[in-house]
């Protein structure tokens, strides 16, 4: 079943754990893309070019579903694991933690490791501020000219979100609906124009192909 809500961070946090000399830094940021990701990625090999590894993790979707972790040459499981683990622990998605790590001469251990990469990812996500998302779907909404102003009357009623109208020979309207609320918002929609003449025949409302978040 797909998720109506979702968490989030609204603004990129560090975070910092010390142990042995090594220094562990965490910096989460609010992702939507891979490309975001590997530009994150790029800026802070540029801005730490001494550390010795970079390893992070991310969720992405209003579910989850789409996550990575790596551990960039620590011991498998060691680093990217654990800060995934924080991901999931703070329940939050569209998001990356990268923990670039200067190594201070002397050995963590495994469980060393899994610690300090835990406690840097705690501590950013801890400090970060947390929104709650509501999963968005989109439609179309095609119409004769002479109805734009009942249309726009109709979508307000229901509350439509983000809407983007254009005109030719026909109105066209694009609009968001919460996912969970939108058959029965639709259903109010349909019940509002029926009354139009020519609406059944010459307007066409469709679902779009994607969903998206807002805050």
């Amino acid at each position: 079943m797909q998720a109506s809500s979702f968490q989030t961070i609204t603004t990129p946090i560090t975070g910092l754990y010390k142990e042995k000399g090594s220094k562990f830094i965490a910096y989460a940021y609010p992702v939507t893309s891979e490309d975001e990701i590997k530009n994150h990625l790029e800026l802070l090999r540029k801005e730490h070019p001494k550390a010795r590894h970079y390893c992070y993790a991310y969720r992405m979707t209003p579910d989850g579903s789409l996550y990575r972790s790596n551990d960039d040459g620590e011991p498998s499981g060691t680093a990217g694991k654990p800060i995934l683990g924080q991901l999931l622990s703070f329940d939050v998605t569209n998001t990356l933690v990268v923990v670039v790590r200067y190594f201070g001469g002397t050995k963590l251990g495994a469980s060393g490791l899994i610690h300090a990469y835990k406690a840097a990812a705690q501590d950013a996500l801890s400090q970060a501020d947390i929104v709650t998302c509501i999963v968005m779907t989109p439609f179309h909404i095609r119409f004769p000219f002479a109805l734009s102003g009942e249309i726009m009357q109709a979508l307000a009623r229901i509350h439509a979100a983000s809407i983007t109208e254009s005109y030719t020979d026909h109105g066209q309207i694009s609009f968001e609906l919460p996912l969970s609320e939108a058959t029965l918002r639709l259903h109010q929609l349909k019940s509002q124009l029926a009354g139009f003449d020519g609406t059944e025949s010459d307007m066409d409302l469709k679902l779009a192909e994607k969903s998206i978040g807002i805050s």
